[in-house]
């Protein structure tokens, strides 16, 4: 299913549902981040996903981690919480849905590296390296806020 970003856009279509979602920003023993290239739009991003019935949102994100890259982590943090109603997903099968999502921090446990359905790619960047990759500014906002060190925020 593809996916289209629209951040505050007054063309943007209106949200018709809002589900909790988590990502994270997962660094290795060298500083370097893991990062997905994502099959519904072919950007760069963070692993996660919205939170199924029954987990709590460091569950999510762990899931949704270990699903997307084959690398299982810890939380050890949290980024920031992202909730712009400006910020919506539309997805083709009109779906669109508002932003709702805690961005949390991870490291690495375990694991090994491999795409899902729901990634193309997958590796290890140094934060020097994600500057050049082509990736949602929402995302992008996810990995300044934490190379900054300004968490956690609220956006």
């Amino acid at each position: 299913m593809s996916r289209r970003d629209y951040e505050d856009d007054p063309a943007a279509p209106k949200a018709n549902s809002l589900v909790p979602a988590a990502s994270a920003v997962v660094v290795n023993d060298e500083g370097k981040v893991l990062l997905q290239r994502r099959t519904d739009n072919r950007m760069w991003a963070l692993p996660g996903g919205k939170m199924e019935l029954g987990e709590s949102i460091g569950q999510c994100a762990v899931r949704e981690t270990v699903e997307e890259t084959g690398i299982h982590v810890e939380i050890t943090g949290i980024v920031g919480t992202y909730t712009n109603p400006g910020h919506v997903f539309a997805y083709d099968d009109g779906e669109v849905r508002q932003e709702f999502s805690i961005c949390l921090l991870a490291r690495a446990t375990g694991g090994e590296l491999r795409s899902s359905d729901e990634s193309l790619e997958v590796g290890w960047f140094t934060p020097e390296e994600i500057d050049d990759l082509p990736m949602v500014s929402s995302i992008r906002k996810r990995v300044n806020d934490w190379r900054a060190g300004r968490g956690p925020v609220v956006r």
